[in-house]
Order: structure tokens, then C-alpha cells, then sequence
């Protein structure tokens, strides 16, 4: 018998996989073995299958130490399978659980995102947000946009973006309290219903986007009149059930946070219909015509980002101190306004590049050939970057150009909504977004293996990153000149640069006067920190990479996009990008 395990807040995190499965063998196959890497115990929940898919449940389970099978003697529904797993798992120590589909719908890939974000926020429930292909029926979009409608109502908040995506992480303690004490729907409405109730309950609801498709022959068990009548019921229930927590809702909404002290606590400001709308234009009437509408886009952030429009304003009074070293920038270019409109220029230029409508041969290349060479090798290196210029563009030419696969570390929540657009543009270009925030020594050994394949891996070495449950602490920031003020650096993307053992570039993406430049400069062949010496290899190694931002950031100052003070220590709620292992830097 298991022994139950009551888990608290302070219980270390660790992550299971449940699947419902019910008479879907052949499929689940190919979904455990997409699952494999991550190295998770994996409870399969046969919900009742008929006697030949149970056998084969019986047969994938023997054959993988790391999967339990449970067997429900009938056929209990979606929702009631997932219960099943979610009290099974903690009652057996865990503390989240990974949901997800046994046919084949959702991408695997996209898990490692999920639980990014669940370690940043444990006890968020963490959710798909379905980028759909052609292969979605429409009458399923239809019914998700009055669900979508519903649970809006029931909840009295936007919060929620998609309650029906079965790719998700429950955090267990709050969960399994919940389907304790209230009776949760057990088949298609059960996705929505527990989403809902955990709201109400105080949970926070995180959304990553992920990709879903419909595979041809699929087995869909939705019964069209049972199901809907089941739907329906539980919305008239939600409905009646958010009435005496009106109150309650409306004051959580009021008193949700506006503002941050810190650019990693700064919510992505609206616009992706506009961004959307703009990107149509492009494709249908050309560049010309979408530079015409995004320019009253980017003057209204111009006139409403008080804070935005202030950090630029500090920063170019600093460069214009050094206005004798930028003989390609006119000094009358030199303003808030212009910096802005050079930031919506440059989204423009991430969609252009995406679509292949800028070639190599646009760029000014002044290294051509020692990248070349690389490329030639199939050699994995490090390009260390910096929110400096547009590093998307350089990534996007790589691909389209040279079949080079750039692995991005990037702050991927504040940019989900253009991440969002770049896909739809190519679905490419957002393949290899790593999110940053919570490296370890697993993601290392991943970047590893990606780098002895010959790919890349692009850091951003300008940035701390955005961990809202730690504070960044001084020792974990190297401060250096930069621009004749102190600044902090974080150390994380040095240190796991130094971690990866192989060459590491500068690269820099810049238009300092309308034309492409593309600089591609050797850094190190492999950055080394011992430990007798490694604070002070480490500010020498920092100190290095700043004076070449600075030396750059003075060809082309308007393509810096750090919208905030950027040499401010205002202990925000970050941590930067550190590698751990049993609580200790490595």
C-alpha cells in the first residue's frame, strides 16, 4: 500500500507525468517515448480500455521501469482518470503533475517550458495555450470561443486564455485539497471545471503557448449530445457558483499589481491584434504601407510609457557625452521619439527576416568568411549577445541561409505575444526558444549536447533574469563600467558559458544608418574559471564583454532596447541566471 505523504510549500519540487489513456495504445507509444528524456515517473491511468488495448497498457508498462500502470475496472471519463493519477501521485510524494493527452496531440517539447514556469511560480497551475494547424475541425474552435465566453463570465476576469488544453501542470497540494472537497466534472468537462474552481480558490493560472494538432485517424471520445449537455451543466454550475464569489473576484482583480519595480516584473504591454493586423498589411501591401501604421502604434507607447520614455531619455543624454565617437548617428536622431520608432522598425525588420525578404547578401558582413568557416565545420559554439541591435534577425538569416540552428536563451514571457506573431510568420522561428530563468544542470547537459551536434546557443550576457520568488543578490552580479557609470552584469551567462567549455562569439545585429550590419567577433576559445581565482576572472571576462557592448553600442545607440535604468540596483525580485546543484553554485 502507498504511503500518503502530505506535501507543505516548503516541500522540495518534484514532477510526475499522468496520462489518461482509454483505448489509445498505439498512439501512446510514440507519446512515452517523446517523454522519455525528461526522466519523470509516468503514472498511466487505463481508464477501463477494452481487453485488447489493455493488454498492450499491460505490455508498454512492463517494458518501462518508469511507468505505472493503473487500471480503472470501467470507464470513468477523462476527468476521472486524471483524478485517479493526481491523488495516486500524491499520495506517493510528489508535488506536480504533469497532465497530458495519450493521442499524440500536444508537442513534448513544449514541457520543458511548462516546467520552467511552474518552478518560477509552484503553486500556479500551468497551462497550454493551443496554436492550432489546419488539422483542428472548426466546430472544435467554435465551441472553445464560447467556452472561452463562459469561463470569462465564471471567473469575472481575462485571466484565463484556454480552459480546454489537456497539456498541463496541477500543483498537487492545492489540487488534490480541491477534488477532495467538491465534486469535479469526471469527463470533457472536467478540463475547464478544475481550472476554474482553482481560480476561485486563489491559484494563479500561467499560459504557454504550445503547438496541438489532430492526427489523421485520431480516436476522439467526445460524444457530441452527452458531452455538450455535461458542458453546459457545468457552466450553468460555475455560473450560479461565481455569484456569492462576485465580490471577492472583483477585489482580487482590483488588487492585482500595476506596477514593478523592475523590468522583469513589467507585464508586456498590449498588442497583438495590432501587431497582427500590422503583419498583414506587410504581407499584403508591403513595407512601406505597415511602417505607416506602425508609426502611430509606436507613437501612443511614445505618449503612455512614462517610465519607457524616461530611461531612454537617461540614456541618450549618456551618449551624447560620448557624441564625438559616433560619426554614423546624427545627433538631431538623438531623442526619445527616435528611439521608439527605431524599436517598432525593428520588429518589422524580425518579421521581414522571418519571411526571407532580407538576405545575407543585405547585410554589411565585415567577418563573412570566419563564419563561414564555422559553419562549415559544423563546429557548436556560444554567440554571447546582448538586448543591443536585433539578435532574432541574425538567427532567422543563420537558418534561412546557412541551415544554422541557433538555440536562444531568452526571457520568452516577455515576449510571448510577438513569439506568438513569429510563428505564424514561420513556424521555425520560435523552435529554439530556451527559457532562461531556470537553468540547471540538466539544461546544461542539454545545451551540451546541442553544442557537440554543431548547433549554437545564443545568451544574453546584459540581463539578470526574472525569478519573482527570489531576490537578486549583490554577489550574484559583476559590476563594471559601462558608459562611464558602474552597471550590474549578471554572472549566470558567463559562468555557464564557462560550464560548456567550447569558443564563444560576439555577435551583434545593428543599423545605425538604415543599412544591415552584421559583426560576428571571436570572444574566447573557452572561458575558464578556476577556483582560487574565479570572482576575479570573472569581473575580467565581464569587464571585457562590456567594453565591446559599449564599443558597439556607440556605432549604433539607437538599437539598444533596454527600456529601463539599466545601471539601477534596486534589489528587485530577480535572480540571474545561475547554474545549482544541491543548492550550491556550481
Amino acid at each position: 500500500m502507498p504511503v500518503t505523504t502530505y506535501i507543505t510549500e516548503t516541500t522540495s519540487i518534484n514532477y510526475c507525468f499522468v496520462i489518461p489513456c482509454y483505448n489509445h495504445s498505439e498512439a501512446l507509444a510514440g507519446v512515452l517515448n517523446s517523454i522519455e528524456t525528461y526522466q519523470l515517473h509516468c503514472f498511466l491511468i487505463d481508464d477501463g480500455s477494452t481487453s485488447d488495448s489493455a493488454k498492450q497498457l499491460q505490455q508498454i508498462s512492463q517494458q518501462l521501469p518508469w511507468v505505472t500502470l493503473i487500471r480503472l475496472p470501467t470507464n470513468q471519463g477523462k476527468g476521472g482518470a486524471v483524478m485517479t493519477g493526481i491523488k495516486y501521485a500524491y499520495q506517493q510524494g510528489y508535488s506536480h503533475a504533469i497532465q497530458l493527452d495519450a493521442d499524440g496531440q500536444h508537442n513534448c517539447q513544449d514541457i520543458m517550458q511548462l516546467i520552467a514556469q511552474s518552478k518560477l511560480f509552484p503553486s500556479a497551475l500551468i497551462s497550454g495555450r493551443p496554436i492550432y494547424d489546419d488539422s483542428v475541425p472548426k466546430h472544435r474552435l467554435i465551441a472553445r470561443y464560447i467556452t472561452h465566453f463562459w469561463v470569462w463570465i465564471e471567473t469575472l476576469s481575462f485571466a484565463i486564455k484556454d480552459s480546454m488544453c489537456g497539456l498541463r501542470i496541477y500543483p498537487l497540494p492545492s489540487t488534490y485539497k480541491l477534488i477532495n472537497q467538491h465534486q469535479i466534472g469526471k469527463r470533457m468537462d472536467f478540463d475547464t471545471d478544475i481550472m476554474v474552481r482553482l481560480y476561485w480558490q486563489g491559484s494563479s493560472v500561467i499560459f504557454i503557448p504550445t503547438k496541438v494538432i489532430y492526427p489523421k485517424g485520431g480516436i476522439s471520445h467526445f460524444k457530441a449530445f452527452q458531452d455538450n449537455l455535461l458542458i453546459s451543466w457545468m457552466h450553468t454550475r460555475l455560473f450560479f457558483g461565481m455569484l456569492p464569489r462576485s465580490i471577492s473576484l472583483i477585489k482580487r482583480n482590483l488588487n492585482k499589481k500595476k506596477q514593478q519595480t523592475h523590468w522583469s516584473q513589467t507585464q508586456e504591454r498590449k498588442g497583438l491584434l495590432g501587431i497582427k493586423f500590422i503583419l498583414m498589411l506587410y504581407r499584403l501591401l508591403g513595407r512601406k504601407v505597415a511602417q505607416l501604421i506602425m508609426f502611430p502604434v509606436i507613437s501612443y507607447f511614445w505618449l503612455t510609457g512614462k517610465k519607457q520614455r524616461q530611461a531612454s531619455k537617461d540614456y541618450l543624454q549618456t551618449i551624447k557625452q560620448y557624441y564625438h565617437h559616433i560619426p554614423l548617428v546624427d545627433k538631431k536622431q538623438l531623442t526619445t521619439f527616435h528611439h521608439f520608432q527605431r524599436f517598432g522598425e525593428s520588429l518589422l525588420d524580425k518579421l521581414a527576416s522571418w519571411q526571407g525578404d532580407i538576405k545575407i547578401d543585405d547585410l554589411y558582413y565585415p567577418n563573412k568568411q570566419k563564419c563561414l568557416n564555422i559553419i562549415a565545420e559544423k563546429q557548436g559554439i556560444i554567440l554571447l549577445c546582448s538586448h543591443l541591435g536585433d539578435i532574432e534577425m541574425c538567427r532567422a538569416i543563420a537558418k534561412l541561409s546557412h541551415q544554422v540552428t541557433i538555440n536562444a536563451l531568452v526571457f520568452t514571457h516577455h515576449a510571448a505575444r510577438f513569439n506568438q506573431v513569429l510563428k505564424e510568420v514561420n513556424s521555425d522561428s520560435a523552435i529554439n526558444l530556451i527559457q532562461v530563468d531556470t537553468l540547471g544542470p540538466d539544461t546544461a547537459i542539454l545545451l551540451k549536447q546541442k553544442i557537440d551536434a554543431g548547433e549554437w546557443i545564443a545568451i544574453v550576457g546584459d540581463r539578470t533574469s526574472s525569478n519573482a520568488h527570489q531576490r537578486m543578490q549583490e554577489n550574484s552580479v559583476v559590476w563594471t563600467d559601462f558608459l562611464g557609470k558602474p552597471a550590474p552584469f549578471p554572472k549566470g551567462p558567463f559562468i555557464l558559458s564557462a560550464t560548456l567549455k567550447c569558443p564563444v562569439y560576439l555577435v551583434w545585429g545593428l543599423k545605425p544608418n538604415g543599412r544591415f550590419q552584421f559583426y560576428f567577433e571571436h570572444f574566447s576559445d573557452r572561458l575558464n574559471l578556476t577556483r582560487a581565482n574565479r570572482q576575479r576572472e570573472l569581473e575580467l571576462i565581464i569587464q571585457s564583454y562590456a567594453k565591446r557592448l559599449e564599443h558597439y553600442c556607440l556605432i549604433s545607440p539607437l538599437d539598444w532596447f533596454n527600456f529601463y535604468d539599466f545601471w539601477q540596483f534596486s534589489q528587485p525580485k530577480s535572480n540571474n541566471l545561475t547554474l545549482k546543484k544541491n543548492g550550491h553554485e556550481l
